[in-house]
Order: structure tokens, then sequence, then C-alpha cells
């Protein structure tokens, strides 16, 4: 008996590590809802899928601060630029269809595109305007927070000075994947949230998912954007993405997104009994082709990760982790965030959304499952994110400390502040108002940036906007020979006045 009893005692010593294997998740469900609370986001979601299924899938906290609506695996947020990664798809479905190859020129299928040098204009190619490589700085200013159209965006684009020679640096670009949605519709005939629709979504049963916030009013189930300001989560407005769709414009769940991340480690098909094949394998290796070497600053999280490399594929971050290959892209924009990473060659893949603005609990979940599936880390990667993007609001805080002593006391405007109202414009950035009611300045730009001036030193203000999550802004007006208005200073661009 006592020989049975020790065989038995040893079979089950043996088994154990096993069985603790086949639970990677094990606890990941408290971790998660701690660093919720943790990083105050009122909700997020989180999907895990490993070997063709999905293994983990739970929503944590409220749609909105305040209400008791909770978060599930069919609230809709907004994915943000991990849409990128689709609207490459897409482009390759067009490449196996031989309507787009990757290195034709963008003029072969938007003959009107033009660049502000004709020389680069005849050269960039469609595999450019996915790489982030194509010369450009940041043009944001085009939309966000604007009223252009996809096509006046890209009409503009030929005013805006090159940053870099093609091909020879990497400058984040949201208006390039705009340009990409483009080349869509010209290849196929139809617009890209038509085409986004039928050769995406509805081939992987995505029935949650929308491609603009266009039909958002009508869904039932749909998270609310929250910014911390004054140290108090409130709700926000939502910031529409629309006028870039292709370049992060999406609605989702991730319930959705747990159909797409198949999709993608199942080699580009669909899923279901049929496995319908909706890329070619060659043309979906090419999505994860390295293009480019990108910048480890892109993501503070590299201070403490410390990959050795990382470069961008079409739609796709990519870097090492403990030995691993990882394929990633966050999206990020006005109180909501979203991560999607993929160990490939692991079959696991992590998508998560949440609805506080930069809410870095995205980053510490993810490497969290990835550590549970691979090393076995118990690194408390929420605790140790939430210390670097403390020190780093501090450092943030302790800068705008030190420009707001600068302020000069005593001075004033050099004219009556009636006289600084007008109409400025500048061709590339587009209109500012200035308006004088009688007592205080007021300025507006776009539609999103609408805020009372108060006079800072000389002939500069400060712009505080009625929305109170957006950072105030310096304005500077800029005086003529005569002493006249000639023109405003403002967010890195001067406006000349109308005459």
């Amino acid at each position: 008996m006592r020989r049975v009893a020790f065989v038995i005692a040893i079979a089950v010593l043996l088994v154990l590590p096993i069985a603790a294997q086949r639970e990677p998740l094990a606890g990941f469900d408290t971790y998660a809802a701690k660093a919720v609370k943790d990083w105050r986001v009122p909700g997020l979601a989180v999907a895990v899928v490993k070997d063709g299924g999905v293994v983990f899938s739970h929503g944590y906290g409220v749609r909105e601060q305040g209400k008791p609506a909770a978060v599930d695996t069919h609230t809709l947020f907004a994915i943000g630029s991990t849409t990128k990664a689709m609207t490459a798809a897409l482009l390759g479905m067009l490449v196996d269809e031989d309507k787009v190859q990757w290195d034709a020129p963008v003029t072969k299928y938007l003959p009107w595109f033009q660049l502000k040098d004709p020389a680069v204009t005849r050269e960039v190619t469609v595999r450019d305007l996915l790489t982030h490589r194509a010369g450009l700085g940041n043009a944001d200013y085009l939309w966000y927070g604007q009223r252009n159209s996809t096509e006046e965006i890209l009409r503009r684009v030929r005013l805006i000075d090159p940053a870099y020679s093609l091909r020879s640096g990497f400058i984040y670009q949201n208006i390039m994947y705009a340009a990409a949605g483009a080349v869509v519709e010209a290849a196929s005939g139809k617009p890209w949230a038509a085409m986004m629709q039928t050769r995406i979504f509805d081939p992987l049963g995505m029935r949650d998912t929308i491609p603009t916030a266009a039909t958002l009013s009508s869904r039932p189930n749909v998270a609310s954007p929250h910014f911390i300001v004054d140290d108090e989560v409130r709700v926000i407005e939502n910031a529409s993405v629309d006028p870039v769709a292709a370049a992060g414009s999406v609605w989702s769940s991730v319930d959705d997104m747990s159909k797409w991340m198949r999709f993608l480690l199942d080699g580009g098909r669909s899923g279901g009994a049929n496995g319908q094949r909706l890329l070619s394998e060659s043309v979906f290796a090419e999505l994860f082709k390295p293009q480019t070497i990108a910048p480890h600053e892109m993501y503070p999280t590299t201070r403490l990760t410390k990959p050795h490399w990382m470069t961008y594929g079409l739609g796709w971050f990519q870097q090492d982790y403990r030995g691993r290959a990882v394929d990633f892209h966050t999206g990020s924009i006005d109180g909501m965030v979203a991560i999607h990473g993929l160990i490939r060659d692991e079959h696991l893949g992590v998508y998560l959304l949440g609805n506080l603005d930069h809410a870095e609990v995205r980053h510490a979940l993810m490497y969290s499952v990835f550590d549970r599936y691979g090393s076995g880390s118990d690194r408390d990667w929420s605790a140790d994110f939430l210390k670097l993007y403390t020190d780093i609001q501090r450092e943030e805080s302790q800068d705008r400390a030190k420009k707001n002593a600068l302020r000069v006391a005593g001075t004033s405007a050099s004219l009556p502040l009636a006289r600084l109202a007008g109409e400025y414009s500048e061709p590339l950035h587009g209109d500012v108002t200035v308006s004088h009611d009688g007592h205080a300045l007021r300025v507006q730009y776009g539609s999103a940036f609408d805020g009372a001036l108060e006079h800072w030193h000389y002939n500069t203000f400060r712009a505080t906007w009625k929305a109170a999550w957006r950072q105030p802004q310096l304005v500077t007006f800029v005086l003529d020979e005569d002493g006249k208005p000639a023109a405003v200073e403002l967010m890195g661009a001067r406006f000349g006045i109308k005459k």
C-alpha cells in the first residue's frame, strides 16, 4: 500500500507542473481588475486568443463614469490606429486581384496627388504611404479639430515642407494613411468604408464593428471617452477621425477584434468550418515584413522592456520581447485607447480597449499575457508602468511650470484689444478668428479650439480652451512696420491677417 501511495504521490507531483502550464491565465482576471482600478480607467475590455481559440474575454467597469451600464465584450470603443492594419490588409486584397501594386507610384491611382517636391510626387509609392517614410512631418493639424474633408486634407499635402528625404527617416503619419484609403477607393471603385464592411467585417462575422463614427449614435452599447482633468476623471466629447478614416476611424468590440486576431493568427483565413482564405500567403507575409526602422522612443514603455530592435511593417510596429518576435500597434484618440499585440510564432494574440485617455495599462496587460504564456515571469507591469508614466507626467508638469515662470510681469499689449480682432489665414493650416466682445479677446481655430484669451506678456496671450482637457496654448500677435496687426502665431503656424 505504501508503495502504491508513493507512486501516486510522484505521479501527482509530475502532473502538477503540466496542469499549471495549462492554466497560464490563472489569476489574470483578478490582476486586470486591480490594474483597471489603479489606473482609474472607467471601463476596459480585453481578449486573448491562443491556438485558434478565444481563451479569455472580459469587460471591466462602466461605459461612462457615474452611470451603471457595464462594459462587456460587445461594448464599442474607438480602435484608433489599430485600424491601420486593416487598411493595409484591404490593399493586400487588391494586390491579390492585380488592382494595386505595393511599389507602384501613388499617382498611378491618384493622378491628382501632389507633394511639395515634384520628384517625390513621382516616386512615392503605395508602400511608402503605409510605412511613415514618405518625407512628411506630423500633419495632424490638417484634420484634428478641423472641418476639412478628406479631399481637402489630401489637396493641402502639396503645401507641406518635407521633413526629411523620401525613405530616409520615420515620422508617424496619419495623413498618408488617408491617402492609402483614397487608393483603395480609386482601385476598387468602392469607398474605403464600404470595402472594410464587405471585405473584412462581413466575411469575419464582425457584427459589432462599424468603419466610421457616422452611425455610432444608433448603437446601444458604446463606451464614452474620458480624460483626467484637475485630478478628476471626466467624460469628454468624441473626436471624429472620419476625415482620415483609413488611419483610425473604426469602432469595435473585443469580441469582434478576437475574430480579426484569429484571422491574422491563421495566416489570412476567415474563421468557421470553410476557413476561407481572404489573403494569399505571399501577400499576407508581406504585411508583416519589416519595412523600415522605427525609433524606440515612440513608446516610453521601451525604457523598461528594452527591445533590441524596433521596425515597422505594413500597419504594424515590430520588436523583440524576451527573445520573441512581437507585432503590435496602439490606438489613441481623445479619451480612448487600444492595443493589439501578436506573437505569431506562438499563435498568441491580445487585444484591449479602454475609455480613458492614454491609459497605458494597455501595455501592462499585454506584456502580462505574453509573460504568462512565455517565461512565466510574475513581474507587475501595471505597477512598473504606472510609476514610469507618473514620473513622465511629473516631468511634463515641471517643464510647463518652468515655461510659465518665463512670463514677464508688468507688460501690456501694444494695441487696444479691439484692434487685434480680425480674420487670420494661412493656406496650409486654415483660418483663425479673433473676436472682441467689448471686454476680452476670444480665439476660434477649426471646430475644436475655441477659447478665451488672457494677456500673458507683451503681445502674447494664453488661450484657455472650452474643452478643458486640451492644454492651454500661447497665441502671439505680430505687428507690421506701421504698428498694425499683421499675423497671429498659434500652434507653430503663422496666420496672416486677411485684407
